[in-house]
């Protein structure tokens, strides 16, 4: 099939005929302007996916400039659709995937947020690619099985100490067992704002990693003050185990010999009686990257990375506390 020119309309028209093709991949080039690059048509997912920075190039007098005759299309669509009882946002009009039953909406901005959602795709088969590559990591090292104190489940109970092995903490052999390590303790004598946050997001959704994972937290911070932290930011969801007085901290790579502190996440596997590391993920990537290494595992930066004005140069304290306080309305 032949195609005079990269229009969204036309690669719509591509997409519905490649469907009716046992086979449903096509690969077109423009010979009209070479700049835009070769596209590959997956009809499986219905949807035009174009390489690079080239997806839907072109000025906005393009495929989806007409944005009166494309909201009039919407518009019938949606009459349509509401006689029949069906979703709206989440069709393909034009070549655009509705994210919305706005009719307002520029063509500019329809073309660039198309741009976002293929590009998004692309991310997100990027992680799976990733997380694949994690799971496909040979069998870890076989460490000890370390001696933890940990106090009672309930942390209105008072600090009552007793000694925990790490093999105690896997609840099932078939299960991981994830360890956040906590920059709080022995040099780090405050509590780290971000590891604060990150521990107030695990605590939230812990009931539902507790269907799939063992989790714990791991300080060398002494245990009332572990404790009387959690307490402070109601951490009733979590394991919180002090390891000041072992290794565990310094044979994963989150503590130095001077005793300063730095934020992990480790998971651990229960095999034959063996207990071997898994994955280790610190903030440091590299030289040039040095606080981004726990950003995936993060709900507060990916949250915030969905408004136009993203994460800035925003920072967790510890002074603002645990209650959401009102805040004037903007006028």
């Amino acid at each position: 099939m032949k195609v005079a020119a990269l229009t969204i309309p036309a690669l719509n028209r591509i997409v519905k005929l490649s469907n009716r093709q046992p086979t449903p991949r096509l690969k077109t080039t423009s010979q009209k302007h070479p700049a835009r690059r070769t596209v590959l048509l997956r009809a499986d997912i219905g949807s035009s996916i174009l390489d690079d920075d080239s997806v839907l190039r072109g000025s906005p007098t393009g495929a989806l400039a007409h944005s009166a005759a494309f909201n009039r299309r919407h518009k019938q669509s949606r009459t349509a659709h509401k006689e029949t009882g069906k979703n709206m946002a989440d069709e393909t009009i034009d070549g655009a995937f509705r994210q919305t039953n706005l009719l307002n909406e520029s063509a500019a901005y329809i073309a660039e947020r198309e741009k976002l959602r293929l590009a998004e795709i692309e991310l997100m088969s990027q992680q799976e690619r990733v997380s694949a590559m994690r799971r496909k990591l040979p069998e870890g090292p076989e460490v000890q099985d370390y001696e933890f104190i940990e106090g009672s489940t309930c942390l209105d109970d008072g600090d009552t100490a007793r000694t925990v092995r790490m093999s105690e903490l896997f609840t099932l052999p078939d299960r991981a067992l994830i360890i956040y390590h906590f920059m709080y303790g022995k040099k780090n004598v405050k509590p780290c704002p971000m590891c604060t946050a990150m521990i107030d997001s695990l605590n939230g959704i812990a009931h539902h990693l507790a269907q799939n994972i063992n989790l714990a937290i791991a300080a060398a911070a002494d245990l009332p003050q572990l404790r009387g932290h959690a307490r402070a930011r109601g951490w009733d969801k979590l394991r919180l185990l002090n390891c000041g007085d072992n290794t565990f901290k310094f044979d994963l790579g989150s503590e130095n010999r001077e005793g300063q502190q730095d934020s992990e996440i480790s998971v651990f596997t229960l095999k034959g009686g063996k207990i071997r590391h898994s994955y280790s993920a610190h903030p440091r990537m590299s030289k040039e990257v040095k606080e981004r290494g726990l950003d995936l595992i993060n709900p507060i930066w990916n949250v915030l990375d969905l408004t136009p004005q993203g994460r800035g140069d925003w920072y967790a304290s510890l002074d603002y506390g645990t209650e959401v306080k009102s805040l004037p309305r903007a006028s």
